[in-house]
């Protein structure tokens, strides 16, 4: 089935990163909580109340919750990207004319052993650039932090801030050129270089005959919104270099790397992480559940899910 494909790859990773940990004696509880994350998954069928549509829905998993393990930030990222897209309809309705701006706000490389003084001079220049002027007309916002691995092993964290903002922000008084978007996050991070900066806005687009503005709205930003909403560091870069992925963890300890503001504030629920919660997946729509439960077995050797009908409910 191509929908056992994701399972595969994940739980895959997340064996290999889990390996890493193991040969680590201060992370070997995070090994351990690996090792059974996701090992067995149990499938009902449900029809979609708007379609009728009959599919597999996930309704039994366990899940480690390990801030890097692959499958975790695989479920979290649908999850928050599922509760957005639930969300958006009433955004649509209180911010009827709002556009999109995607910004990406970047920092020269560090030392991984500097990444989390890093993150904290990032954190404090983004919260003095909240208060700034130019800032002041953003409606919402959704900042996450991504760090990937340059090829010198240095780090690379930046963050990625979907915002909704007033028309005047895009073509009006409110305009902010990209050349004072790069001063403006060069004077809030207190450096004396020009740092990376990339902003664009989401192209509009009128809803097409019979759809909603919250339909035409979610079209519009997926990609900005999966982009913002994705892992915070590539399965591939923990895996390059298993000292580095070491060091990164021992950095992002208890570091949040989510955060939310203006009429976007609690759309992610961030506090809610169950495994009930991780187990949305692409939507929250309406469906039946017929109450029957298939299940499938991780088998490590193999590196894929196999169907367990011993494990049936």
């Amino acid at each position: 089935n191509p929908d056992d494909k994701p399972w595969d790859t994940h739980k895959g990773q997340s064996d290999d990163v889990g390996g890493i940990y193991l040969r680590a004696a201060e992370f070997e509880s995070y090994a351990a909580r690996m090792r059974d994350c996701g090992g067995l998954l149990r499938f009902g069928w449900s029809t979609l109340k708007d379609t009728g549509e009959t599919r597999l829905r996930l309704r039994e998993a366990h899940f480690c919750r390990v801030r890097h393990c692959p499958v975790c930030q695989w479920r979290r990222s649908l999850m928050w990207q599922a509760r957005f897209y639930q969300s958006l309809p009433k955004i649509v309705a209180d911010y009827p004319d709002s556009r999109w701006m995607f910004l990406t706000l970047t920092v020269r490389n560090c030392d991984i052993a500097d990444l989390g003084d890093t993150l904290t001079a990032m954190n404090a220049a983004f919260q003095r650039m909240k208060d700034r002027k130019e800032f002041k007309p953003v409606q919402g916002w959704i900042r996450t932090t991504e760090v990937t691995r340059g090829r010198d092993g240095s780090a690379h964290p930046h963050f990625h801030t979907l915002m909704m903002v007033p028309p005047g922000m895009l073509n009006g008084h409110d305009y902010v050129k990209h050349d004072r978007w790069v001063e403006l996050w060069r004077e809030c991070l207190r450096v004396d270089y020009s740092p990376n900066v990339d902003v664009r806005s989401v192209k509009p687009r009128k809803p097409k005959d019979g759809e909603s503005l919250a339909c035409a709205t979610t079209e519009l930003v997926r990609g900005a919104v999966s982009e913002t909403l994705k892992y915070s560091t590539k399965p591939s870069d923990m895996v390059a270099d298993s000292e580095w992925f070491l060091e990164l963890t021992r950095q992002t300890h208890k570091r949040r790397f989510v955060a939310t503001g203006g009429a976007l504030k609690d759309v992610l629920k961030l506090e809610q992480e169950t495994d009930q919660d991780m187990m949305i997946g692409y939507d929250i729509s309406e469906v039946d559940d017929d109450g029957s439960r298939l299940a499938f077995g991780w088998e490590a050797m193999q590196r894929k899910y196999r169907r367990l009908p011993e494990r049936d409910r």
